[in-house]
């Protein structure tokens, strides 16, 4: 079972020592799920248990406020995921403006001797550490010759290494295809279904209206979709919408899901809608039969894409 523990707290002792891993892990993707596993193979030659040590908020948000970084997924199934992946502890450490100026010497030892007493670290090709990400892997081993340091080499995808800010990219361009490929799974939004107009009701395609607080969001269009309802484990075939829907002269941007062979009451359950493949771009119709008959293709389109 998977221990969590605020960066400040005294963690219990341990013997041997954990092995440690550092890092935001924004969307836990292929490479950082190589990490860990990586990580657990270390673990296992040298018997002890494994550490995430992660931040909170992650440092990009806090550090570079001019740039928009969004998170992939929120914090809550960040954890779920890295408990998944069989992670025996993870500490939260919050980041503050203060906590980026403690040189890397204080890192090492504050954090990597005193509190988290690691004796080994398992890293990724691009780890830096302590103010102005001045910490290299070469310092740790100069300085810290005791705890054996593995740096792993990133993962490539179609020579493309795979990064949390090349798939933000993807996303946000609606190409959740390569994004998926990147991620190991579809990139997912987790809402909340809210009343609506029910103008797709009236044409014959009722729709889930989601609200999320989701960061991340693919582009606006029309996308094959898995999505589940809270308390199902079934995942459902859908259609989802993001836009703000120009038939209608829309102007509030939504988020609307037809699940497919499906009727039901489910205003105010929470749905996860997981994205497959982008079908076409929103677009405006001269009316409401126009937009019946083209939903009707993108039903099959979708059938055939989710099959």
């Amino acid at each position: 079972m998977t221990r969590i523990f605020a960066g400040s707290a005294q963690y219990p002792t341990q013997t041997p020592g954990p092995v440690v891993t550092i890092g935001n892990f924004d969307g836990f993707h292929v490479g950082h799920q190589h990490l860990i596993s990586q990580l657990r193979q270390r673990c296992d030659e040298l018997n002890s248990p494994s550490c995430v040590y992660t931040f909170e908020p992650p440092p990009r948000v806090l550090l570079s406020a001019d740039r928009r970084f969004p998170r992939i997924m929120p914090w809550d199934q960040k954890l779920r995921l890295l408990a998944d992946a069989g992670v025996d502890h993870i500490v939260i450490e919050r980041f503050t403006r203060a906590f980026s100026q403690h040189p890397p010497q204080w890192f090492l030892r504050e954090i990597l001797r005193r509190r988290l007493r690691a004796r080994a670290l398992v890293v990724g090709h691009d780890f830096r550490f302590g103010r102005a990400r001045a910490g290299t892997v070469e310092l740790l081993r100069d300085e810290a010759p005791d705890i054996d340091v593995q740096q792993v080499s990133p993962e490539t995808l179609n020579g493309v290494v795979v990064s949390s800010t090349a798939i933000r990219k993807l996303v946000a361009a609606g190409d959740v295809v390569q994004a998926a490929c990147l991620l190991g799974r579809p990139h997912q939004v987790v809402g909340t279904v809210v009343a609506g107009e029910r103008r797709g009701r009236k044409i014959g395609y009722p729709t889930a209206n989601v609200e999320s607080d989701a960061e991340l969001l693919p582009s606006d269009g029309v996308y094959a979709v898995k999505c589940r309802i809270s308390g199902e484990d079934q995942w459902r075939s859908a259609v989802a919408n993001l836009g703000r829907r120009p038939t209608f002269d829309g102007r509030k941007f939504l988020i609307e899901v037809h699940i497919l062979d499906f009727s039901g009451d489910i205003y105010g359950e929470e749905i996860a809608v997981s994205f497959v493949d982008r079908i076409r771009d929103e677009r405006r119709f001269k009316d409401g039969e126009a937009l019946a008959q083209q939903l009707r293709e993108d039903v099959v389109t979708a059938c055939d894409r989710l099959s």
